[in-house]
């Protein structure tokens, strides 16, 4: 069954945010969206109407719509929730996960070594994304992963210019093995520890974050 126009714009946009095609502070043009999909502009309102409500998108009165660019006080107070939901998610999924979970987060990490070792930042930075949407799945809480993956969407741009700063590829990766570590053991405590670890950007790394912002 064909999508809907909207539903199909609304995804396209949302993929390309994510994946750093559109920037934060850019401003989108819906005539153009429009002339791309051979469509009038009302499929096109009601997908930026959508992504707006998501938390993607900001419309400014007389202005346009821009891509969301999140200022140093309210990045900070996203990454720190964040790092609690992925911390609750891990502890989770060591007490939840199957063995179809553990497979998955064990083929992502895998997915994620082999892109580390090619010295592909872009595939490290999509298999880091699925590494991290197997552990929310492990979770077996529908309504915490659907949270999680709305809040991981908005900080995706983020996530991924955090990966740009020397060697944190390598260093997340490291990470990721102590988190996979700990929830094949179960260890619940430990888990949450590294996830929150992870994921929360402090300290010089998040200094690190913002000098790249404003690259």
């Amino acid at each position: 069954m064909t999508l809907p126009t909207a539903h199909r714009i609304r995804l396209a946009l949302e993929n390309a945010i994510v994946d750093g095609q559109y920037l934060p502070g850019q401003k989108i043009d819906p005539d153009a969206i429009a002339r791309d999909y051979g469509c009038s502009r009302t499929p096109v309102r009601e997908a930026l109407q959508a992504l707006e409500a998501s938390g993607l998108l900001i419309v400014q009165p007389k202005r346009g719509t821009f891509v969301a660019k999140l200022g140093v006080s309210e990045l900070m107070e996203r990454f720190e929730l964040m790092a609690e939901m992925e911390a609750f998610c891990a502890r989770l999924a060591c007490r939840r996960a199957d063995a179809q979970d553990i497979a998955a987060i064990t083929a992502s990490l895998e997915a994620c070594e082999a892109a580390a070792e090619a010295g592909d930042s872009d595939a490290y930075y999509a298999q880091n994304t699925r590494f991290h949407q197997a552990i929310y799945g492990a979770a077996h809480n529908a309504f915490l992963e659907a949270e999680t993956l709305r809040l991981q969407a908005i900080l995706q741009p983020y996530r991924r210019r955090q990966l740009q700063a020397r060697g944190r590829v390598l260093t997340s990766l490291d990470e990721h093995r102590h988190i996979a570590a700990a929830i094949r053991s179960g260890d619940a405590a430990r888990a949450a520890q590294v996830m929150t670890d992870h994921v929360l950007v402090q300290g010089e790394r998040f200094r690190d974050l913002v000098a790249l912002l404003q690259d």
